[in-house]
Parts: C-alpha cells; structure tokens; sequence
C-alpha cells in the first residue's frame, strides 16, 4: 500500500469509494420494499426527502408503481445483490492493494457470480418495460441497456484476464465493470445534489441531466484508479503507439464536429436542451483537460506504458462525440424515438462505449506486447538439416 500513501489524493479517493458503496448498500437493498409492501422503510426515499422535499421524491416514485409491479422480483434480485456488489468490491479492491491473494480470489469469485445474477434481473426487467416507461423515458432505458452490457462484459473479460494470468488487464477491466456499477449510487447523489444548482425542477429533469456524463465520469475514474494503481514505467515492449499523430489530429477534428452537432441540437430544443448540454459538456471539458495534461507529463517522464494507456482514452474520447452524432439518427428510426430522445440517448452512453473500445484496444496492445516480448526471448529453434549435417560428418 505504500503507493497510495505516497499520493494523499488517492488515499482520499480510495476512502471516499468505500464510503460511498459501504453507505449506498442498505439503501439499494431496501429501495423495492414500498413496491412490494407499501409503507415499508425506504432508507434512500427519507434521505432524499430530507435532503431536497417529501413532494419532489414522491412526485417522482409514483410513477413507478406500475412499471416496477410487472417486474418486482427481477428488481429486488437485481436491487439486493446491487447492495452486495457495492460491499464486495471494497473488498477486492483492499485485498488486491494489500496483496491478499487468497481473499481477492475468493472475493473476486463471489463477485462475478453476484454481477451475473444481479444483471440477470436487471435484464428481465429492461426487457419487460417498454423504453417509454422507464424512469425519464427512453433515453434512461438506453442508457442503462448500454450500462448492463458494458457491465457484463467487463467483468467477463476480467475472468478472463485473471484466468490467462495477466494481472494488468484483469485490474482493468474489473475496475472498469466496477465504474459502471458506481453509476447507481453516484446517480441517487446526484437527485440530492443537482437540485440545488436546478431549482423546481422534477426529479426526472434532474435524472436526464445526470445521465448526460454519468457514464463518463465512472470510465473516467477507472482510467484514474487503474493508472494509480499501476506503478509500470518504461516499457520496451510498448514503445510507439497505436494511436499516431495523424490518427490523434483526425480524431480531435471529428470529435469538434460532433460537438457542434450536439450542441447545435440542444440549443434548438430551449432551456431543457440547454440544461443536457451544460450536463454533458462541462465533465467532458474537463475530463479532457486532465488527459491532455496526464498524456503530456507521460511523454515528458519518457513512461512509455502511462504514455499508450493516456493516448488511446483521449482520442476516444475526441471520438465520443462523433459517435453520438453517427448514432443518433439510426438510433431515431430503429426505435421510432423523437429527434430529441435519440440525441440525449446517444449523448449518454458516447462517452462510455468509446472508453470500453479503448480498453479493449489497450489490452489487445498489451497482448501484442507479451507475445513481442515473450517471441524475443525465446531460444532459437535448431535448423531441421542439423542433425543431418552431423550424421554427415560422422560418416566421413
């Protein structure tokens, strides 16, 4: 753990997490109870309705009676396993710090099987509730589709790294599956706090707002923990870049005309539009500030691995925006969505499905790296006449 007590913003970081999930638990796991017996304690109901009013909460969860009723059950498993990942996964994360092998596989074990499951009724749910009736509408429905996938196959690919031993992956992708996990409680702070900088509005308001950079502040913080975690510097095997100069130039250039596309068409759509574009391009400035400069201080200490793992999130992140604008029209008539709905669909998972495709193009370097190295070390197979020749010369 000496590495996080060299660096007081990640000791901060890693108390903060933990705290979060440990507190987030009991309120994921009794957020159905209402639902199936009206009146029960709603741990995270009272808080919000302390934190901002009774009415706003209210307001906003009767709305969901009907759409929960016809899927309950799938919600509580989903909802009570939710509760367990968010206990788990300080456990994962303290073992693996602490280098407490046995208790990070059996936790790491656990995990897994707990994801799965709680997906599992994420999905029946998702599946047996018409886009439209989600909670802030079809945009929500999407975004929270997107997330279960990313969800699902993060943490398959980190089994999947742990099992073929190579632990820089595994973190990865673990940590990865976890930042998308971290989008349930850190959404429930964002009712509590959005409120106070957007008076009167419902919490469904608030809700679309909130998914507008969601999705990039969890891939985002584990890009951050995965760095901070990872004391690597030189590496010859990784030396260039699968991103060169020209790749990164185009993909800043199509990252710019997709952010006017975007803000062309919130700026059409009034003081709601307005509102999503405040909540999406704020985060994403800075988000891409902080790469900017992490990228620039890599090259500069020669870190050739930081340097690679830096380059390849920026420019999908220059591309997140181009992504949304290609796949806001398609996205419009395969769903039969209002222009509006297909933008802030496309808007709120952008961020996400870029960083999911840097990730999966990091490790396909890093896999490139090992059989480079691994193909560099080997000893030189003995030329087939060999033995020939000698049996020659023992002839003569």
């Amino acid at each position: 753990m000496n590495h996080l007590k060299q660096a007081p913003w990640k000791r901060i970081a890693a108390v903060a997490t933990v705290v979060v999930c440990v507190t987030y638990a009991p309120v994921a796991m009794t957020e159905l109870w209402p639902y199936a017996r009206p009146g029960a304690p709603a741990i995270g109901e009272w808080v919000l309705g302390k934190v901002v009013t009774p009415g706003y909460v209210a307001e906003a969860l009767a709305t969901r009676i009907a759409p929960y009723g016809r899927s309950l059950i799938p919600l509580v498993v989903h909802s009570v396993l939710g509760g367990a990942l968010m206990l788990l996964g300080p456990v994962q994360l303290l073992s693996a710090v602490r280098r407490r092998a046995r208790l990070h596989r059996i936790a790491g074990v656990a995990f897994a099987v707990t994801v799965y499951a709680s997906m599992a009724g994420a999905a029946l749910y998702l599946l047996r509730t018409a886009p439209e009736d989600a909670f802030g509408g079809a945009s929500f429905w999407i975004v929270l589709a997107t997330i279960l996938l990313g969800t699902v196959l993060s943490v398959t690919f980190g089994t999947l790294a742990a099992v073929r031993r190579m632990p820089e992956l595994h973190q990865r992708w673990m940590l990865l599956c976890y930042g998308f996990l971290m989008t349930a409680p850190l959404l429930r702070l964002e009712w509590g706090g959005l409120p106070l900088l957007l008076p009167g509005l419902p919490m469904e308001e608030i809700n679309r707002v909130a998914i507008m950079h969601l999705g990039s502040l969890v891939v985002f913080g584990a890009l951050l923990a995965s760095r901070g975690m990872d004391r690597r510097g030189k590496s010859a095997s990784m030396e260039g870049t699968w991103a060169p100069g020209p790749v990164l130039v185009l993909a800043h250039l199509a990252g710019a005309a997709g952010l006017v596309w975007i803000t062309t068409g919130f700026l059409s759509e009034g003081a709601s539009g307005r509102r999503l574009l405040g909540g999406f391009l704020i985060p994403y400035v800075i988000t891409y500030a902080v790469m900017i400069h992490r990228h620039r201080a890599a090259t500069r200490r020669g870190d050739s691995w930081a340097r690679e793992e830096w380059r390849l999130h920026l420019t999908a992140l220059c591309l997140a925006p181009a992504l949304s604008a290609a796949l806001a029209l398609p996205l419009q008539h395969a769903m039969s969505l209002d222009r509006y709905t297909a933008l802030a669909s496309t808007v709120g998972i952008g961020c996400g499905v870029t960083a999911f495709a840097a990730t999966t193009l990091l490790s396909l370097r890093v896999v490139h790296a090992h059989e480079t190295a691994r193909r560099a070390s080997a000893p030189p197979l003995p030329h087939p006449t060999a033995p020939r020749t000698e049996q020659a010369a023992h002839a003569k």
